[in-house]
């Protein structure tokens, strides 16, 4: 097998991280049916700095052991969502810094309440096709597990 296709193949769950907030070790699930990227938050609250937009919130990222992480990112816009079930919400929209394996791209997602959701993130395919990933759903934990990468680390 090529190598730089194995390279770019990633299972059904993977560890995650997002450097430009300070997140490590976040398992994400792939979603290659959900178009955007949506991560656990709650406390969200609007706010501006420099004449700039920003959102304020927790990040969650256990799910047996809860753990809680502070985040500010700037706010890129809100974005009515609706769900599998139908439900229909309006989220705000960041746009961050991924990790995953050895590769770093910007992303963009959706914070909203997840805490009934067994995993705090979801990758959604625009995300995947930033990073020029695909999915092998037979398989879990390809990649290993991200070091703090940012953009210029490529």
């Amino acid at each position: 097998m090529n190598s730089d296709l194995f390279n770019s193949v990633i299972g059904l769950r993977e560890w995650v991280a997002l450097p430009d907030l300070g997140v490590v070790g976040l398992r994400a699930k792939i979603d290659t049916g959900a178009s955007t990227s949506t991560l656990h938050a709650t406390e969200i609250s609007e706010f501006e700095r420099g004449g700039q937009r920003w959102v304020r919130f927790h990040a969650h990222l256990g799910t047996l052991v809860q753990r809680r992480h502070r985040c500010e990112a700037p706010l890129l816009t809100r974005k009515t969502i609706k769900s599998s079930t139908g439900h229909v919400q309006t989220r705000y929209v960041i746009r961050t810094t991924l990790a995953l394996g050895g590769s770093a791209w910007l992303v963009e997602l959706t914070l909203t309440c997840r805490k009934t959701m067994r995993y705090r993130m979801l990758l959604g395919s625009k995300a995947l096709i930033d990073g020029s990933w695909l999915v092998d759903p037979s398989k879990s934990y390809i990649q290993d597990k991200p070091q703090i990468l940012t953009l210029g680390a490529q």
